[in-house]
């Protein structure tokens, strides 16, 4: 796994600005970070600029859009969990994940199916 995936709760909440709004000028994207974090331009254009260091992101011509599409960060996050939580088992995980909870009819269905897909055969 890229440990360059690994995104701190702050950067996760900035990348999450970039793909809801990309392409995005850099100077709206300060904007925007002001106005839900409260953070000054000088904040977003230095984890902006850690982010296109680690290749997250790209800052072309003040133009600033991902590199790296949310869904592999979401995967890359949960094989993390699961590996360091659940020494990569992924029954522990499943097992731990719905110790109190209960599953309808219907969500318990759209799982077995996914197990369906993914089990080799």
């Amino acid at each position: 796994m890229d440990k360059n995936l690994k995104l701190f709760d702050a950067e996760y909440r900035f990348a999450c600005i970039v793909w809801e709004n990309e392409p995005i000028q850099s100077r709206q994207l300060a904007n925007l970070c002001e106005q839900k974090f409260g953070w000054k331009r000088s904040t977003t254009y230095t984890v902006l600029r850690k982010l296109c260091e680690r290749g997250i992101m790209k800052n072309e011509n003040s133009i600033v859009s991902t590199l790296v599409d949310k869904k592999v960060i979401h995967q890359y996050e949960s094989n993390t969990v699961v590996e360091r939580t659940f020494n990569g088992s992924l029954p522990k995980f499943i097992t731990a994940f719905l110790k109190d909870k209960k599953l309808s009819n219907e969500e318990a269905k759209k799982i077995k199916d996914l197990i369906d897909q993914y089990k080799e055969d």
